[in-house]
């Protein structure tokens, strides 16, 4: 049977509802009622051949509830004049949500719209963009609009996300939903109250004008004449990134190291600090304007996600050089040779012409599929041999 089934007439509305647009109409106020379904009938020679099941067709759709049945009558050569179904209406969205059994879910939703249209007419747009998904969050959304009126209050409150003291809203509430307040405070709040260059869930505090959490900058002192902690010969310290940029040492050389082990069993190195790595991410460090007078080393895996990092580092800092990421170094302990299971595919175009060679010996599997080499596996007297290569005393 090829002609359209009461459970096929069904799945038609229930796509409308599954877009959302039976909840679209409430913001909008769209009445899209009656609504014609799309009904495909038999044909005339299906009529002749199929003449029984054309019978129980009919009777399905004549026995329907919550639809209209239009009719119309057909001279059949064989079976004479027969009346078969020519269309099939929805009256109401009050029988539509009926028959989908839709209709607490309707009307939570057009509580939701009330109460925002009430309060907050500017956030309709968004109820009208995602009606299923406020549906979902129909329990928090009172503590949402809540939030949108404290920060209409007070734009760029100034203070850390937790601090935000609202009767029945747990500490977390913002930082759970964060998405979802975004796209609710850019409506809400004046211009002037939202920094556009702030993108993402990671930067909800700063476009909206909170406090963020500090980012710390963690490392060793490699010179013992260097007193920085009382007491403490090459201490290892962390400091806010604002601490670390008013930072007044006798340094002339920095290493950059990714991994925890390499960066505590790091050798003495006079006028010189090493910094435990942060990967993809350099923002906290850039702001220490000091570092472009000292000698970098980055010291990464040698894989192509080391040397994007090493790319990306040089945004900030164009003067930096790898260490112990060139070829001898790879080749010196190929027993240690690991798999890189994701590696990088972009074009990098801050490498040095060996650097280059490199990456694209490893990005292409020019040597092994998916060749890389973890900085930790690399032994510590090949480390202090190239030390005194630099000459670093």
């Amino acid at each position: 049977m090829t002609w359209t089934r009461p459970d096929v007439l069904k799945a038609q509305l229930m796509r409308l509802w599954e877009r959302g647009e039976l909840l679209r109409d409430v913001v909008s106020g769209h009445d899209r009622f009656p609504l014609r379904l799309a009904l495909k009938t038999p044909s005339s020679a299906q009529i002749t051949d199929q003449f029984n099941a054309v019978r129980e067709w009919v009777a399905e759709l004549a026995g329907m509830k919550y639809v209209r049945v239009e009719w119309q009558t057909v001279r059949h050569r064989v079976h004479g004049t027969q009346k078969l179904p020519a269309c099939v209406w929805v009256e109401t969205c009050e029988e539509a949500l009926t028959w989908l059994g839709k209709r607490k879910d309707h009307d939570r939703f057009s509580a939701l719209v009330s109460v925002t249209r009430q309060t907050h007419a500017a956030l309709l747009p968004w109820l009208e963009k995602r009606p299923l998904h406020a549906l979902e969050l129909s329990a928090e959304w009172p503590g949402l609009l809540a939030v949108v009126e404290w920060m209409v209050e007070h734009p760029r409150p100034g203070i850390y996300l937790r601090q935000v003291d609202l009767p029945g809203i747990h500490s977390k509430f913002i930082e759970i939903h964060r998405g979802v307040l975004a796209e609710l405070l850019d409506l809400a709040l004046p211009a002037d109250a939202v920094d556009t260059r702030k993108m993402g869930i990671s930067q909800f505090p700063a476009r909206y004008g909170f406090l963020e959490k500090p980012t710390r900058i963690r490392f060793r002192v490699l010179d013992p004449t260097i007193r920085f902690v009382p007491g403490s010969d090459c201490p290892d310290v962390t400091l806010d990134a604002i601490s670390f940029s008013l930072l007044d040492l006798n340094i002339r050389r920095v290493f950059i190291t990714e991994n925890e082990t390499n960066f505590l069993a790091f050798p003495p190195v006079q006028n010189a600090i090493v910094i435990f790595g942060a990967g993809y991410g350099w923002d906290a460090l850039a702001c220490s304007q000091w570092l472009n007078n000292c000698a970098i080393h980055y010291w990464g895996d040698i894989d192509t996600h080391g040397f994007g990092i090493l790319d990306q580092l040089r945004n900030h800092f164009e003067h930096v050089t790898s260490f112990l990421m060139d070829k001898a170094t790879l080749e010196a302990h190929a027993p240690f040779w690991g798999h890189e299971a994701n590696p990088l595919r972009a074009d990098l175009h801050q490498l040095t012409p060996e650097e280059s060679a490199l990456f694209d010996d490893l990005r292409d599997n020019r040597i092994r599929s998916g060749l890389r080499l973890e900085q930790e596996y690399i032994g510590f007297g090949w480390l202090t041999g190239r030390l005194q290569q630099l000459g670093t005393g």
